[in-house]
C-alpha cells in the first residue's frame, strides 16, 4: 500500500490519476453506444409482444380448428341419427330407395359446411348385435388421391341389425407447435358417425 505523508504529493497522485482516465477515455469511446443499447428499455413491450405472439397466434388458431371439428363431428352424428331412423322404421326399403338417393338425405340434414359429393356410405347387416363391427374401415387411395373403398348398402328387412356408417374427409390444416389433427395420410381428418340398430318388425 502507498502512503503519502506530504499533501502535495497526494494533490499530484490525484492530478496523475485524473490524467490517465482523461487519456484512456477516448480509446474506450466505441463502448459507449452498445452500453447505452443495453441499459434503454425503450421498445421493450414490442420486443417481448415478437416473443409470445407467434404461440399466442398457433393456440388461437389451433382452438378454433378444434372447435369447428367438433362442430362439424356433431352434426354429422346428428344427420346420421335421424336417417337413420328412416331405415329403422322401413321407410327406405318401403321407397326402394337407392344409396345416392339415401345419401342426399342424410345431406338435406347437415350445414352448409360439408359437401355431399364427398360423403361415404357403409351400411351393412349383421347377424347379432355382437357381430356388429362399427370400427372405422380401413381407407384406400388410388395414385389421383382418391378413395377407391367399395361401400355396401344393406338396408335390411324388418328385424335385421343394421350397422350405418357414414364418414367424411374434413380439411385439417397442420398447425404450429406441434399440433395437428391429420388421422390420414392425406392430410385430412376422417370423421365418421356410426348407428347401430335393430329394424322394427
Amino acid at each position: 500500500m502507498w502512503t503519502f505523508r506530504g499533501g502535495s504529493r497526494q494533490l499530484r497522485l490525484r492530478a496523475t490519476i485524473k490524467n490517465c482516465k482523461r487519456d484512456l477515455a477516448p480509446r474506450f469511446k466505441w463502448l459507449r453506444p452498445p452500453l447505452g443499447f443495453l441499459r434503454s428499455e425503450d421498445g421493450t413491450s414490442a420486443v417481448e409482444f415478437a416473443m409470445i405472439a407467434l404461440p399466442f397466434l398457433a393456440i388461437i388458431f389451433a382452438t378454433l380448428q378444434m372447435a369447428i371439428l367438433l362442430m362439424a363431428q356433431e352434426e354429422l352424428e346428428t344427420a346420421v341419427e335421424k336417417s337413420g331412423r328412416l331405415v329403422l322404421t322401413g321407410q327406405v326399403q318401403n321407397q326402394n330407395m337407392t344409396q345416392a338417393q339415401f345419401t342426399n338425405t342424410i345431406c338435406s340434414n347437415l350445414v352448409e359446411l360439408f359437401n355431399c359429393s364427398n360423403l361415404m356410405l357403409n351400411m351393412q347387416t349383421a347377424t347379432s348385435l355382437s357381430a356388429a363391427n362399427p370400427a372405422a374401415p380401413t381407407l384406400t387411395f388410388g395414385s389421383n388421391g382418391q378413395v377407391t373403398n367399395t361401400w355396401s348398402y344393406q338396408p335390411g328387412s324388418p328385424g335385421s341389425i343394421v350397422v350405418l356408417q357414414v364418414m367424411y374427409q374434413w380439411p385439417v390444416f397442420g398447425g404450429l407447435l406441434g399440433f395437428n389433427l391429420s388421422n390420414l395420410p392425406n392430410g385430412n381428418h376422417l370423421l365418421m358417425a356410426t348407428s347401430v340398430f335393430k329394424n322394427e318388425p
